[in-house]
């Protein structure tokens, strides 16, 4: 198992943390292996699988990670995507790729949940009438 149960709280808790002030969501999904050429596809792939691209604003984000074949990428759906632009995930990608090569993941991975979720409080603020999870904040194994 790629984390400890302390790290997988520390997660789940950046995740929390992240989307509070936010009507947006994140989600992480962890398998072994990617089954994929490119992670992307894969991200891509389940975060339809998953419905992450039902939430209100279309503001969902997943972060992809294939521990064992060292592969991960981050799909964002259009409404975040429309905002923060190609360059915001490659600067996420960086911070990841630096923490996984240090073998930091839990860290790096909190690191980047934060920062994508300042980036979800500035273009979309929580309401009172849509602050509702509309997503669950485990982190999910493949």
């Amino acid at each position: 198992m790629l984390f400890t149960k302390a790290e997988e709280a520390q997660i789940i808790a950046a995740i929390r943390q992240a989307e509070r002030g936010t009507s947006g969501e994140i989600r992480l999904y962890v398998e072994d292996f990617c089954m994929k050429e490119h992670p992307v596809e894969q991200a891509a792939e389940l975060f339809q699988l998953f419905g992450m691209y039902q939430t209100r604003e279309r503001n969902a984000v997943l972060i992809y990670l294939a521990q064992l074949s060292h592969h991960f990428a981050i799909w964002g759906d259009v409404g975040i995507h429309e905002r923060v632009g190609f360059q915001f995930w490659e600067e996420e990608k960086k911070i990841l790729k630096a923490h996984f090569q240090q073998d930091k993941a839990a860290e790096g991975l909190c690191e980047a949940i934060r920062l994508i979720g300042d980036r979800m409080r500035t273009y979309f603020p929580a309401d009172d009438d849509h602050n509702e999870n509309e997503l669950p904040d485990e982190i999910i194994y493949g």
